[in-house]
């Protein structure tokens, strides 16, 4: 099992953040499906404010790279992630175009 950490900003906009949560509250079976299917078994999302936390549990042999060229084929994920752009943000450090930025681990408890 990996664990991946990602950020990424909404909208600083009440009602954006509000619409957004609720998409979410129904994301529909299919986008799950491509979720699941790409090796990733856990995916919870945290807000504080406008900043987004998700925390990702894939399988080892789980990548990004072979994700998101499933996602570039699937139109069904490519309107879900169109319409995610009217409320998302990239952070501040993020590079041109990156959506989602993997956060860097600093402390583990043992």
């Amino acid at each position: 099992m990996k664990r991946y950490c990602l950020a990424l900003d909404l909208a600083d906009d009440p009602q954006l953040i509000a619409e957004y949560e609720a998409h979410h509250r129904a994301v529909s079976k299919e986008i799950q499906k491509t979720i699941t299917d790409s090796g990733i078994t856990v995916m919870d999302i945290y807000r504080a404010g406008n900043r987004l936390f998700m925390i990702m549990e894939t399988t080892d042999d789980f990548s990004f790279e072979a994700k998101d060229a499933a996602d570039a084929a699937n139109p069904v994920v490519q309107a879900w992630e169109g319409l995610m752009w009217k409320y998302q943000r990239p952070i501040p450090s993020a590079k041109p175009g990156e959506k989602w930025v993997i956060m860097d681990q600093i402390f583990k408890l043992d």
